[in-house]
């Protein structure tokens, strides 16, 4: 009967290193990808942002407006009935 427990621990070792190895250290992996890659596009997201605001703030021209008639350019009518 030894041998049966030996073959029955060595089948569980086999099932954990396939646990570990094909299961656990590729997720794990696979977040600290993804995890990377969204520290990425918010760091790029927060530049561009950055950069949108100085633009808008350089950007800011005075907006003239054109110089108002005076009142001798007024013509008044009346509506005919």
């Amino acid at each position: 009967m030894n041998i049966f427990r030996l073959a029955f621990e060595l089948f569980v070792l086999y099932l954990i290193y396939k646990l570990v190895f094909e299961l656990i250290i590729p997720v794990a992996k696979t977040t600290k990808q993804v995890k990377k890659q969204f520290g990425d596009m918010s760091a790029q997201m927060e530049a561009k942002m950055n950069q949108q605001q100085q633009n808008a703030t350089h950007n800011t021209t005075k907006v003239t407006t054109p110089p108002k008639s005076k009142n001798e350019d007024y013509i008044e009518f009346e509506d005919i009935k």
